[in-house]
């Protein structure tokens, strides 16, 4: 099969043959359609600190993604052959103390697609079955291949408790958008978004968006005192991991706020817990992946429901050949959501 492949311990990633995975009893293989880039893809791709720390290579990358099922293992039920698919991308041992209290988004021997097992970056990926979600028929691929990514936001916009209250968001990439229009769809009462990229904040005011401000020209701080009185806002969701946005929110959240943080730093941060945490007597939620399969289910009721809308997140498409554009479009903020079509 096609597929592309962190190969060396360097920039970039190589476009071709390898071999078609074959799958055990309890696993399905999946013929991917669509899969979607995201900064994790970008790590990887780059290979900075994080992806130098944390993956073995050679290995086919990518995670998000959406298919169709063409083989199943012997002892699966629940699927069928031709059954459209998104993919659940950590696999869970089953066995550790959080798996076996409610807490399976955080197993301690969690293993993931496109990092520790061959990923959704080539044209066939085996996965457990209990990992594959089925979709209607009628939902577009390029749709699905998103699923995951939004119960990303999904989990984030919950933790954040956000129905009422003034929120800033910090990170408009395509899970702050999502979040955007969760926390619209959830009853926010304000809801600003900082960014550095003018495409994104326009996207941003699109998902619905009370203000937007972009930070290389306007003074975050300034503008969420002016914008809530002096107070600042009642909940954090910081979606950008990058060091000067995770400072200026925290900056930005008022005393007893709720910060909810979700973005990947490359490398250890400076951060100064005393007047950003303690002194502020603030509540931080930490958050990884999704709760499984918790989110799924409340992401499929809140687009079954029509109360969000993917399309207009998904930016831009390319063939998987066309890798190398995609990664540059992804790192120039000018999209939204980057879809490879397989």
């Amino acid at each position: 099969m096609k597929a592309l492949i962190k190969a060396r311990p360097q920039e970039g990633a190589d476009f071709t043959e390898t071999t078609t995975p074959n799958i055990m009893p309890n696993e399905v293989l999946v013929k991917v359609h669509t899969a979607s880039v995201c900064g994790t893809d970008l790590h990887i791709y780059g290979w900075d600190e994080w992806a130098a720390s944390r993956m073995k290579i050679p290995m086919v990358f990518g995670h998000e993604c959406s298919g169709e099922v063409v083989e199943i293992g012997s002892e699966v039920r629940e699927i069928k052959v031709g059954s459209h698919v998104s993919v659940e991308t950590h696999i869970l041992c089953g066995k550790c103390v959080q798996c076996k209290t409610g807490l399976k988004h955080l197993c301690q021997n969690v293993k993931v697609v496109g990092i520790d097992r061959p990923g959704a970056f080539a044209q066939y990926l085996a996965l457990p079955a209990e990992n594959v979600w089925i979709n209607d028929s009628s939902l577009p691929f390029e749709i699905g291949t998103v699923l995951e990514p939004f119960g990303n936001a999904v989990y984030v916009v919950n933790s954040g408790e956000v129905s009422g209250k003034h929120v800033l968001i910090t990170g408009c990439g395509p899970i702050g958008m999502m979040a955007t229009q969760l926390a619209r769809a959830m009853g926010a009462l304000s809801i600003y978004v900082a960014d550095i990229h003018p495409y994104r904040l326009a996207l941003g005011r699109k998902m619905g968006a009370t203000k937007t401000i972009n930070t290389k020209t306007e003074d975050l701080y300034a503008s969420i005192m002016a914008l809530t009185h002096g107070q600042g806002v009642d909940v954090l969701l910081e979606m950008s991991g990058a060091c000067e946005g995770i400072a200026q929110g925290f900056r930005c959240l008022r005393n007893g706020g709720t910060a909810v943080v979700f973005g990947l730093p490359n490398k250890p941060i400076p951060f100064d817990l005393a007047n950003h945490v303690i002194l502020k007597g603030a509540k931080v939620l930490g958050v990884f992946g999704r709760e499984i399969y918790r989110t799924w289910f409340q992401a499929k009721e809140l687009i079954d429901s029509g109360r969000v809308d993917l399309h207009e997140i998904v930016t831009h498409q390319f063939p998987l050949e066309k890798f190398p554009d995609a990664m540059k479009l992804l790192e120039s903020g000018e999209c939204g959501k980057v879809v490879l079509r397989i």
